[in-house]
């Protein structure tokens, strides 16, 4: 689009800067006195600068013809608002009188002074060069003024501000009244004069409204003499509202290009409308007609300006329009704009600025320059806070200009403001979204001291709004409140979930030494190192478990003025000696929870440097800012960058394991791999034990590596290729798989016994599931885990046991304790063989020696022959019993079941074992253990041990107790300690921190004693 001024080409004295302000200043009486401007007072040039509105050129014509004596309306007031034209059109009227050769009679209200001169003898003086029939302070009578005009005809007679003359005369006394008295007196004389002259005409000028005068009596001159004039008078308004465009355009520009305007104006329309922002109460077409009337001016300004600003009573509309407007367009002569808006009224032109003020009052000199002008208001920050791309458009300023110019009436009831569309449609720019304004109009509302807005309309007022409150607040804030403040919302971003948290400890034992991760947030990184090394006055031990936060010093201004902010709007709102509407207090309200908001944003931004551990000291990781609305918690935050970075790990790939700590190794213990990852800088950090055990559980199911102890120097794999159990304790081993490969004896269970044995029949030998374990497995160690499995199977009734008998399986023991001998004929059944077939006593009586040592011998050393005997005749044949019980004794005697023999002296004494033998079922003889009777028992059923150790040995102690675990099924440890602790100091703080770890411990102090 072209710039205007290509376009709308103004007259030589605006683009010359040769205006001056009193060309707009019309003056009737010095055109009469031939000493007004050439504007004014040279005709031709007159005419060509003036527009003529319909009301002049009906004026004119009314004039024309009365003084040519065709008719014509006699009297004629004109009335208009101060500055509506009717000063200009009595001109007009004055130079065609003299066109037509038709006498003038001007009189001037405030030119003539009624103390020097009347009304009635200035006009005999101009008719007649003297003055003799009028002369006098009272009115001359209807005769004398009838004989002077019909002597002088044709005769006009231009009377301006009468009511000023009138004013002024009240003040004079004549006689018994006074001079505004006769005034109206003639005014009644004359107007009936010039209704009986057919070639005189009267046109006087009132303002159209008393409110624009002095006082109460101006008031009530006003309106006798409109009641005088009345009745023979006709009022003609020179210029209607819709004609104000053209009068400006003729006066302004001497040349439009009315095509090349119409292409602007269609172009900014079809922009206007796609951003929505065209006048909501006006049809699209009539606000084209009403910008192709306006052009270059967008219909706003002369709007604006002559409707808002024209009611101030000193304005004086048409002229104080076309004086404002003239300095404007002078002012943006050399600009590219192709439209002159609002937004473009440069505030910063002295003139232009004064002009304004002149009737916003004096006060927004300082308003304008502290919001919109000066190079530190808050228009210039917003203008840079746009960004560089929006800088050139200065959206800032255009927008406050704009509402500045919105923010004025000289009515009480006038609208004030503008709304947010207004605003857009002042400001946009067809090269760029109007959406940037609204953010504009955001950021001026945080920042413009006297900025308001009410029902939506934004309006500058001479009160400063709660901002200037809240910036004495703000600067008075002290930063203890703000380092409180910054504690605070640190609490708030930080999870403890994932790590420990230790906010700015001071000192380095305030930190335990601990496997626990820790996030340790401080605002000195150079006190890292020294956390990092120390716990108190020793090294610190797991010193891979410190993860550092610290701020970012470049982001705390950011942070503190954000802070400082949610204070002192806080403080604005709850301060009783502030008036706040509820309008203010709900915006307020607003901008608390906004600046609350941005604060967690901000803190987050603020603390964002993660320092790590490595062989080479502490390594720094930037998180970056954080996007705008996110909940995370920063704990997660440091977690998932730190997993992304390698320096955290909830995974741990097996194969990691196996080629880092197995490499050239036949084994390594799982304890000292979690060491070197709680202690060592640089070693992979995981979140916990559990990682690591994962690893290994995966590792030993890949049979990328076994699982086992290590046994006075000699490894046992336990797990390969299966589910394992890892507890990464001392003597935990996992196992290089070629060893661990090799066959191993397998973990014997009751799930082994049933799945592998027992599923494909009634029942099985257990000497074929021994036979079967001596494949992989040492005998005693086979036979051992298998008695283990069995007798807890039948227990748990998973099985039952018994013996062939007769080549049929008999279920004797179920679900109750048994002793099983992994000899021939011994067997597990099913469970519902045991539930079906219970064993039971039938017709003639029956026993086994399996059943003797399972019922009676146990796991006893002895027992007596004779006990069994009493024990078994129930209601049997004694002596069938007897006889069998002895040939059954025999016979278990014979397979080494249990051997046969006396007590002597309390003590089973063995005389027969795997031999034959006579039992009698004496008193005194016994059946015995077998294990006595071999001589050559190398086993403990029971142990119990009571021992004094140093501190310093108790790991050793603990391997001792895992190694009592395998062959015993119940071992019981219970260590007392006793610790002395002399010859130093402890601050009570860290004694106290010991007694919480006994608390988490659940460990009771039995005796304390410090001082």
């Amino acid at each position: 689009m072209k710039p205007f001024p290509t376009v709308a080409v103004p007259h030589q004295d605006i683009i010359d800067d040769k205006l001056t302000m009193d060309v707009f200043a019309a003056n009737l009486w010095e055109v009469f006195k031939n000493r007004a401007p050439e504007e004014y007072q040279d005709s031709e040039t007159f005419f060509k600068k003036t527009y003529e509105t319909q009301g002049l050129k009906n004026i004119i014509k009314i004039t024309q013809k009365r003084l040519n004596g065709d008719g014509g309306d006699p009297v004629i007031q004109l009335q208009t608002p101060f500055g509506g034209g009717k000063t200009h059109t009595l001109i007009a009227l004055y130079h065609k009188a003299k066109e037509i050769g038709a006498k003038t009679v001007v009189i001037s209200g405030t030119a003539l002074d009624p103390k020097d001169i009347t009304i009635w003898e200035e006009m005999e003086g101009q008719l007649t060069g003297k003055v003799e029939k009028l002369e006098g302070n009272t009115s001359p009578g209807l005769e004398k003024i009838r004989n002077l005009l019909d002597d002088n005809k044709p005769v006009l007679i231009l009377i301006d501000e009468l009511l000023e003359y009138a004013t002024k005369a009240a003040g004079i006394k004549v006689e018994d009244s006074n001079m505004a008295s006769q005034l109206l007196a003639f005014m009644q004389e004359l107007s009936e004069a010039v209704s009986t002259v057919s070639k005189a005409q009267l046109i006087f000028t009132l303002p159209s409204s008393h409110m624009e005068q002095f006082d109460e009596s101006a008031e009530k001159l006003f309106i006798q003499l409109q009641k005088i004039a009345g009745r023979l008078e006709k009022i003609y308004t020179p210029v209607e509202d819709d004609e104000i465009y053209s009068v400006i355009r003729s006066r302004l520009f001497r040349h439009i290009d009315e095509r090349e305007s119409s292409k602007i104006i269609s172009q900014f329309m079809d922009y206007a409308e796609v951003e929505n922002i065209l006048p909501d109460n006006i049809d699209k077409s009539d606000y084209k007609h009403k910008f192709l009337k306006s052009y270059p001016f967008q219909p706003e300004v002369v709007d604006i300006l002559y409707k808002r600003w024209g009611s101030f009573t000193s304005f004086q509309r048409t002229r104080g329009v076309l004086r404002l407007l003239s300095l404007v367009v002078n002012s943006l002569k050399d600009s590219k704009n192709p439209i002159i808006r609002l937004s473009d009224f440069d505030l910063d032109h002295d003139e232009i600025k004064m002009e304004l003020i002149n009737f916003a009052g004096s006060e927004f000199n300082s308003i304008i320059a502290s919001d919109i002008t000066s190079s530190d208001s808050g228009s210039k920050e917003t203008d840079k806070k746009l960004g560089a791309a929006y800088l050139s458009y200065s959206f800032g300023t255009k927008i406050s200009t704009t509402i500045f110019m919105y923010s004025f009436s000289g009515s009480q009831s006038g609208k004030h403001g503008a709304s947010v569309r207004e605003i857009k449609l002042s400001c946009a720019d067809v090269d760029t979204s109007s959406a940037i304004i609204s953010d504009a109009i955001g950021f001026l509302n945080e920042t413009l001291l006297y900025l308001h807005s009410r029902d939506g309309r934004y309006f500058i007022h001479r009160e400063p709004n709660p901002k200037k409150a809240f910036i004495s607040k703000k600067e008075s804030i002290k930063n203890e409140v703000v380092t409180n403040a910054e504690e605070d919302l640190l609490g708030s971003i930080l999870g403890r979930k994932i790590f420990e948290v230790y906010k700015w400890p001071k000192r380095s034992n305030d930190i335990p030494d601990t496997k626990k991760l820790k996030l340790i947030v401080g605002k000195d990184p150079e006190r890292f190192e020294e956390f990092l090394e120390n716990y108190g006055e020793r090294p610190r031990v797991f010193r891979n478990t410190m993860i550092f936060l610290a701020p970012l010093e470049s982001e705390r201004h950011v942070f503190d003025d954000n802070v400082r902010g949610e204070i002192a709007w806080d403080l604005v709102l709850k301060d009783p000696l502030i008036n706040l509407n509820r309008e203010q207090k709900q915006d307020i309200k607003d901008k608390i929870s906004t600046y609350k908001k941005d604060s967690k944003e901000n803190i987050r931004n603020l603390y964002r440097i993660v320092y790590v551990p490595t062989r080479d000291g502490l390594k720094d990781i930037d998180l970056g800012r954080h996007p705008y609305g996110m909940s995370t918690s920063i704990d997660n935050e440091i977690k998932e960058r730190l997993k992304s970075d390698d320096e955290l790990s909830d995974v741990l790939v097996p194969l990691l394991i196996q080629k880092k700590y197995l490499h050239g190794k036949d084994y390594v213990e799982t304890k000292n791999i979690l060491d070197s990852f709680y202690k060592t800088p640089g070693e992979d950090r995981i979140t916990s034990d559990n990682v690591l055990k994962t690893s290994i559980i995966e590792g030993v199911k890949q049979k990328l590596f076994g699982l086992g102890i290590l046994t006075d120097g000699e490894m046992k794999c336990q797990k390969f290729g299966e589910k394992c159990t890892p507890y990464l304790q001392e003597g935990e081993i996992i196992i290089d798989a070629d060893i661990c490969s090799k066959p191993q004896c397998p973990e014997v269970t009751i799930s082994f016994i049933k799945n592998e044995h027992l599923k494909l029949g009634e029942y099985v030998e257990t000497k074929k599931i021994f036979d079967s374990l001596l494949v992989n497995c040492e005998e005693e160690e086979a036979k051992s885990k298998l008695i283990s499995a069995i007798k807890n199977g039948v227990e748990k009734g998973s099985f039952g046991i018994g013996q062939l008998v007769d080549g049929k399986a008999e279920c004797q023991l179920f679900e109750e304790e048994c002793y099983p001998t992994i000899l021939d004929a011994e067997i597990i059944t099913r469970p519902d063989l045991c539930k079906e077939a219970p064993v039971g006593r039938p017709d003639g009586y029956k026993t086994s020696s399996w059943k003797i040592k399972n019922v009676y011998l146990k796991d006893s050393d002895f027992v007596f022959t004779k006990e069994i005997f009493q024990s078994e005749i129930g209601e049997c044949d004694e002596n069938e019993v007897k006889e069998t019980l002895k040939e059954t004794i025999a016979t278990g005697v014979k397979e080494g079941l249990f051997g046969l023999g006396d007590l002597t002296e309390g003590e089973p004494e063995c005389s027969f074992f795997k031999e034959n033998s006579s039992p009698e079922l004496k008193e005194n003889e016994v059946i015995i253990n077998s294990k006595i009777c071999d001589g050559d028992s190398d086993v403990y059923k029971n142990i119990e041990l009571e021992f004094e150790v140093p501190v310093e040995k108790v790991p050793d102690i603990i391997r001792m107790i895992n190694f009592l675990k395998e062959p015993f099924d119940e071992v019981k440890a219970k260590t007392d300690f006793k610790i002395i602790a002399k010859n130093g100091e402890m601050p009570i703080a860290d004694y106290e921190r010991i007694k919480e770890t006994f608390e988490q411990l659940n460990v009771n102090i039995i005796h304390e004693s410090k001082k």
